[in-house]
């Protein structure tokens, strides 16, 4: 595993590639435009960004988006644009190229799904403060809960054993110059990145995993956004209350 050598900073920023067409959503509709409490979805992911004391948050976005400009950001004073990729990956390292013009590469930023809306201010301090006394990339997780079974052609072949496995969540946070590293070794070396975390391990970085919560889900399918509309009602409730 590689080792720190640079001095732990205290900077946070966050990253939100936003450029993706989600056709398992609908193949008209942008899930991360689809509104909660007058909100779009992807406004409240910037918002549980914010949460936490960041510097700024980069969105990536799609060169042709007609929405974006017509959102009035809560931050809108910390927020920057870039224009977002092919596939994800290219997304989030083009934000952290116009990341790396304004931040040093030892600060640290955070990952967000654009259409995860629903992540909890407990679970996003926790990643920091594992993140900075640990000195290593972390990941929000929770332990697979249900049986996992490999599947052929509708045909079960086997029960896959579920000790030890976890479902990665975002945000997912390292050190800007480090993820910048993994994620261009990682296209170099056609590694499969599924996210920043599979990166930084192909890379041989180390990264732990923090229990997140099972209500912090990611609107794949049109029922997703129903359930993440219930999630958040529940919260604006208890802040009210």
């Amino acid at each position: 595993m590689k080792t720190k050598t640079a001095p732990i900073s205290t900077k946070i920023w966050a990253v939100i590639p936003a450029a993706g067409s989600g056709s398992r959503f609908s193949k008209t509709e942008l899930k991360q435009y689809q509104t909660i409490q007058n909100k779009t979805v992807l406004e409240h992911s910037v918002d549980a960004m914010f949460q936490l004391p960041l510097v700024g948050c980069v969105l990536a976005v799609d060169s042709n988006d007609q929405h974006i400009h017509q959102i009035q950001f809560s931050h809108k004073d910390k927020i920057h644009f870039c224009t977002g990729g092919t596939e994800r990956v290219h997304s989030v390292l083009n934000a952290l190229y116009y990341l790396s013009n304004i931040a040093s590469p030892n600060d640290w930023v955070l990952v967000h799904d654009a259409a995860r809306p629903c992540v909890h201010k407990e679970s996003l301090f926790a990643l920091v403060e594992d993140a900075q006394r640990y000195g290593h990339s972390v990941i929000l997780a929770t332990p697979v809960r249900d049986t996992l079974k490999k599947v052929s052609a509708q045909n079960i072949e086997h029960t896959v054993p579920r000790d030890g496995l976890w479902q990665a969540q975002t945000p997912q946070m390292a050190e800007l110059g480090a993820l910048i590293e993994a994620l261009e070794q990682g296209l170099a070396n056609q590694v499969t990145i599924t996210d920043e975390a599979s990166a930084l391990e192909a890379s041989g970085t180390a990264v732990r995993v923090v229990m997140g919560r099972s209500d912090n889900i990611k609107i794949t399918y049109p029922e997703d956004l129903q359930f993440a509309r219930l999630v958040l009602d529940a919260k604006k409730m208890t802040t009210v209350s």
